[in-house]
């Protein structure tokens, strides 16, 4: 079954970017505007802008909540790079939060922590698809900037004081604006860019007086956009592949000595990713990896922690992460007896 979606999938994939090619329209134009559309249709946003990176989005979002320069932006030691250095680029200052070690996301308190600290917006980086608490770090009242490029299509459960659900909300929906990744190892991918929404109709008047005045260099190009339609509408089939995969490693891991990071696994989460954190050091482990052909890599190599050794003394719980995580490969095209060989793999990694 996993082998059947990759391949059909594959196949709409390079018949929309050959599309693109042959009718020589691969710069920003009419399929920009269709990705936008089913992006509002995916997310339930209000309004959206479809640019050439996560960093331009990031751009355009401080710019219409009107936030100041030298202004201190919190963010995760967990999310990637560009952001803290989108934030110095924009001459503010990043306050760069631990985490939990359980989760490998924020939580209220350490971003109380932050505002302490002077934080007066919050970028929440939805790290390897743990949704954090949504609602009770929004109840902190700062503007948050969601990131749900490795979430991309979770719900998240609203409780109430007496932990009762009183809804599902979909992610992306917190958030004053919330930036959706089209990297590559995104959830979903169009090779690179991100689409920047408003969840709200208040906020996306404002977004939208910049949205109009952008120039097409920083709107994402139609061949990107071909792409990412294509994910888009194959979002579901791709999930269901992936949550899949994921089940059968969960339970070879079961036997083994290392450890898999907290989490909500129902139907509305997302998979993005299988991190695990090692028990020995990752280099035996990549090493024996390696001699069954299956090759693994530092989960948080592209992270704030990784790039800036100087925040390891107060993020130690984010240094021991990215020091000991590791990504087994996990794609909806790999086939099922590639991933069977690595669900073997696993129940023996030393």
């Amino acid at each position: 079954m996993i082998q059947t979606y990759s391949t059909t999938i594959r196949r709409k994939e390079m018949d929309a970017v050959l599309t693109c090619m042959v009718d020589e329209k691969i710069g920003p134009g009419e399929l920009n505007g269709r990705l936008i559309q089913q992006v509002k249709e995916f997310t339930k946003c209000d309004g959206a802008i479809a640019l050439r990176s996560p960093s331009v989005a990031l751009k355009y979002a401080l710019q219409s909540l009107g936030v100041e320069r030298a202004s201190k932006i919190m963010m995760s030691a967990l999310a990637p790079a560009w952001q803290y250095q989108t934030v110095v680029s924009l001459e503010m200052e990043p306050v760069v939060l631990d985490v939990d070690e359980t989760t490998g996301v924020l939580t209220e308190e350490i971003v109380q922590k932050g505002v302490e600290k002077g934080g007066r917006v919050l970028l929440l980086h939805e790290t390897e698809g743990i949704v954090p608490k949504l609602d009770e770090i929004c109840r902190i009242g700062i503007p948050v900037i969601e990131d749900i490029s490795q979430s991309a299509g979770a719900y998240y459960s609203v409780r109430d004081e007496n932990d009762v659900e009183t809804e599902k909300k979909l992610v992306g929906s917190f958030g004053l604006y919330t930036i959706m990744g089209l990297e590559e190892r995104d959830v979903i991918t169009a090779g690179g860019g991100a689409v920047l929404f408003a969840p709200g109709r208040r906020e996306w008047i404002v977004l939208k007086k910049y949205v109009d005045e952008a120039p097409k260099t920083d709107l994402l190009p139609d061949i990107n956009c071909a792409l990412a339609c294509v994910q888009i509408k194959e979002y579901e089939r791709n999930e269901k592949a992936r949550k899949e995969i994921f089940a059968m490693y969960q339970h070879s891991c079961m036997a083994g000595r290392h450890k898999m990071f907290a989490r909500e696994l129902e139907e509305y989460t997302t998979i993005s990713s299988f991190p695990l954190i090692l028990n020995s050091p990752f280099k035996d482990v990549k090493q024996y990896a390696a001699r069954k052909e299956i090759e693994i890599e530092p989960a948080f190599a592209d992270s704030i922690i990784a790039k800036y050794d100087e925040l390891s003394e107060e993020c130690l719980h984010s240094k021991s992460l990215y020091l000991r995580c590791a990504h087994i490969p996990l794609y909806s095209r790999l086939t099922h007896s590639e991933t069977a060989k690595i669900a073997k793999v696993l129940g023996t990694l030393p």
